[in-house]
């Protein structure tokens, strides 16, 4: 008889610890589960969002180099070297609710636009600079924080450059250094 109780015993001790691995593993399933399908729903709507604008900027690249080919320009590469126009830093005040001294460094490029060239945009600098110091200034420190503050500026950089100098003539700002102090 000695050997159906130990039958049973292994039995009762086997029953109990398969419930509780096999909740356990049911567990840790549905974990790895939700992790792996909002993990991919996260990356899907980020490269979604990422895909738009590679497509489109090379729809617009594929115009320029189609334009450029077909008006008899060199390679794209040498034209898109100096298609920049590099602005020297700028350092301006920001406005603090408790008086504190704040600055803000800024240092960014601009793009000339299928209107522009690097020389009108050059021209146009002092306008489009005077364009951005008020604009600058009436910056807080609350307005810098967060990682929608650099979009939000440059959005506001290429509307006001923009309004300086044509439609048209500029196509991008690309924002280099941005220090708050």
């Amino acid at each position: 008889m000695s050997s159906p109780e130990i039958v049973e015993e292994g039995a009762e001790g086997a029953n109990p610890a398969t419930p509780k691995s096999k909740k356990k593993l049911i567990i840790i399933g549905a974990a790895v589960g939700a992790l792996v399908l909002g993990g991919g729903g996260g990356a899907a709507m980020l490269l979604s969002g990422g895909s738009a604008k590679a497509e489109t900027a090379a729809e617009g690249h594929g115009e320029a180099a189609a334009d450029g080919e077909s008006a008899g320009h060199g390679g794209a590469e040498g034209d898109s070297k100096q298609a920049y126009v590099d602005v020297p830093a700028m350092v301006v005040n920001l406005r603090s609710p408790d008086g504190a001294s704040r600055f803000l460094k800024i240092h960014f490029m601009i793009v000339p636009g299928p209107k522009g060239t690097a020389e009108s945009l050059k021209e146009k600098l002092p306008l489009i600079l005077d364009a951005y110091q008020p604009f600058l200034r009436e910056l807080r420190p609350e307005d810098l924080a967060g990682s929608a503050a650099v979009f939000r500026i440059k959005e506001e950089m290429l509307v006001r450059a923009t309004e300086m100098t044509g439609p048209g003539m500029v196509k991008d700002i690309l924002i280099q250094d941005l220090v708050q102090q």
